[in-house]
C-alpha cells in the first residue's frame, strides 16, 4: 500500500490544490483526505495534463507523482517554471522512490519538496499548509509599496505552448553544455516528442536544437573569454569543445581571431 494508514485531524485550509498521479488508487486516497480541509481539489492523470490544468486554473500548490507514462513529474515540473504563468506556483513531489539522485533533481528543477511513499497523511497536510503559506507571503511582499512586479511577458510573444517548451528545452540544455542529453531525451525530457520539438525550435530561432546549442556554446564561451580569468582549456570544457586546440579552430573559423587574441584585444581596448 503506498500510503500509510493513519488518520488526521483536518484543518481547514483555503485555495486550490492540484494533484498529479497516473494511479486511480492514489488519487483517490489524496482526494479523499483533503475533501474535508476546505481546499478546492483538481486531478490529472499525466505531467502534460498537470501542466495544462495548471495554466488554467493557477492552482495554490501542485502535489506531483515522480514516475508517470508519457510526461513524468520531472517533465511537467520543467514546464511548470519555464512558463511565467505557472512558475511560482510551489510543486511538492509525492513519489514511491526515494533515490538520493530523484529527491536532488527534483529540488533543482523548482520543487519546493518532496515527500517518500509511504507517509504519513497528517505530514502531507501539514507540509502544503506550509508551502501554501509561504507562497502567499511571498505574493503579499511583491504586491507591498517599493517592490518590483514580477516580470510579464509582452502579449505579442511566442504562443504560450510554444514558449514553455522551447524554454524548458533551452534550461535543460544550459545546465550542462558539455553533456547534452540526444534529441530523444531531450524531447522526453520536456515532455513532447523529436518532431514537435524540433519544429518548434525553428519557429521560435530559426534553427534546429543543436544549431541553437552551437550557437549558445560559442555565446557562452565569448562571455567566459571576455569576463573570467579561467584559461582556454577550462572554457573549452565548460561548454563542450573538449580540448583548446578544438574550440580555438571553431573560434578562429567565426571571429577570425583566436580566443587568446579576442581576450587580450579586449583587454587592451577597456584598459
Amino acid at each position: 500500500m503506498p500510503f500509510a494508514k493513519e488518520t488526521a485531524s483536518q484543518a481547514a485550509l483555503t485555495g486550490t490544490l492540484l494533484i498529479v498521479d497516473d494511479s486511480t488508487d492514489d488519487l483517490s486516497l489524496l482526494v479523499d483526505y483533503f475533501r474535508d480541509t476546505g481546499m478546492r481539489i483538481a486531478v490529472a492523470l499525466d505531467g502534460r495534463e498537470g501542466y495544462q490544468k495548471a495554466m488554467v486554473i493557477r492552482p495554490d500548490l501542485v502535489l506531483m507523482d515522480l514516475r508517470m507514462p508519457g510526461a513524468d513529474g520531472h517533465a511537467a515540473c520543467r514546464l511548470l517554471k519555464a512558463d511565467p504563468r505557472t512558475r511560482d506556483i510551489p510543486v511538492i513531489f509525492v513519489s514511491g522512490s526515494n533515490e538520493p539522485g530523484d529527491r536532488l533533481a527534483s529540488l533543482r528543477m523548482g520543487a519546493v519538496d518532496y515527500i517518500s511513499k509511504p507517509f504519513s497523511p497528517a505530514e502531507v497536510l501539514e507540509r502544503v499548509r506550509i508551502h501554501v503559506e509561504l507562497s502567499r507571503r511571498a505574493k503579499s511582499a511583491q504586491t507591498q509599496p517599493g517592490t518590483q512586479p514580477a516580470l510579464q511577458l509582452p502579449a505579442g510573444d511566442m504562443s504560450p505552448a510554444l514558449n514553455t517548451l522551447v524554454v524548458a528545452a533551452m534550461a535543460v540544455l544550459r545546465r550542462d553544455l558539455a553533456h547534452a542529453p540526444a534529441l530523444p531525451e531531450l524531447a522526453r525530457q520536456v515532455g513532447t516528442n523529436e518532431r514537435k520539438l524540433t519544429e518548434l525550435f525553428r519557429q521560435a530561432t530559426g534553427m534546429p536544437v543543436f544549431t541553437w546549442l552551437r550557437e549558445e556554446r560559442f555565446q557562452v564561451a565569448s562571455r567566459m573569454l571576455l569576463e573570467t580569468d579561467l584559461d582556454i582549456q577550462q572554457i573549452a570544457v565548460h561548454v563542450g569543445y573538449g580540448s583548446a586546440s578544438n574550440f580555438t579552430t571553431m573560434f578562429r573559423e567565426r571571429l577570425g581571431v583566436t580566443p587568446r587574441d579576442f581576450r587580450q584585444a579586449h583587454r587592451e581596448a577597456s584598459a
